[in-house]
């Protein structure tokens, strides 16, 4: 086999458990994207009537505007679609902080509410949560990938720690089969480079000879004794 042909063979072999690694990993970070499914504000924080500027948001991220909210004692519901949607998305079973607030121009936002919002929160098998602040607002959240994350949290924690232990055997059977490939093609290159240059060697060798004796019969040296 030529040596460009090993190296190829090598990578190419490399490149797919690499994938195959990647497309087993990429099962373990799961995700749920969250939606507004409706709200209703009881109160606002403004000052002389002025219609609010209700928004959303998550630590860390920027914060979503609820262009619709605009009066009390309002429901309002979304289909998903908007614009402005979605409102966050929960990642690997992990609670983010989050809360709805109202722009204030003169003071600190004011804030309805803040709360841990969590994957286990979604426990309802249409996905959706409801998040009730007295006097403050009434809002239900759809997150359809939330309600199986958050049936994996609630699982026991032995078989989530037999499970990151298979998990990690996997990798690790996988990383060692990655650098096996790898290492067997640059020892059978190295092999065939080696036996090319043996066979170079000899063949100049040969030459050596052969240019030799023709130099001899030129000079008539290589005559009968």
């Amino acid at each position: 086999m030529p040596v460009g042909h090993s190296l190829n063979f090598g990578v190419s072999a490399v490149l797919l458990v690499y994938w195959i690694l990647l497309s087993y990993c990429s099962g373990f970070v799961l995700s749920g994207v969250v939606t507004l499914d409706s709200i209703k504000i009881y109160k606002t924080h403004e000052l002389f009537m002025i219609k609010p500027t209700v928004y959303f948001r998550c630590k860390g991220e920027d914060r979503v505007e609820l262009p619709d909210v605009k009066e009390v004692n309002v429901s309002y519901s979304f289909n998903g679609e908007e614009s402005w949607q979605p409102l966050t998305q929960i990642t690997d079973k992990k609670c983010k902080r989050c809360g709805f607030y109202e722009k204030d121009n003169f003071k600190p936002d004011d804030v309805f509410d803040e709360w841990e919002l969590c994957p286990s929160d979604f426990k309802d098998s249409d996905g959706k949560y409801r998040r009730i602040k007295d006097n403050e607002f009434d809002a239900t959240f759809l997150c359809l990938q939330c309600a199986s994350l958050g049936a994996d949290a609630n699982s026991s924690s032995h078989k989530h720690d037999r499970g990151n232990g298979m998990h990690l055997a996997v990798i690790i059977v996988i990383s060692v089969l990655v650098s096996s490939v790898l290492i067997l093609a640059l020892f059978t290159a190295f092999k065939y480079w080696q036996k090319r240059k043996r066979e170079q060697e000899q063949a100049r060798f040969l030459k050596l000879f052969e240019d030799g004796d023709d130099i001899e019969d030129e000079l008539g040296l290589g005559a009968d004794m």
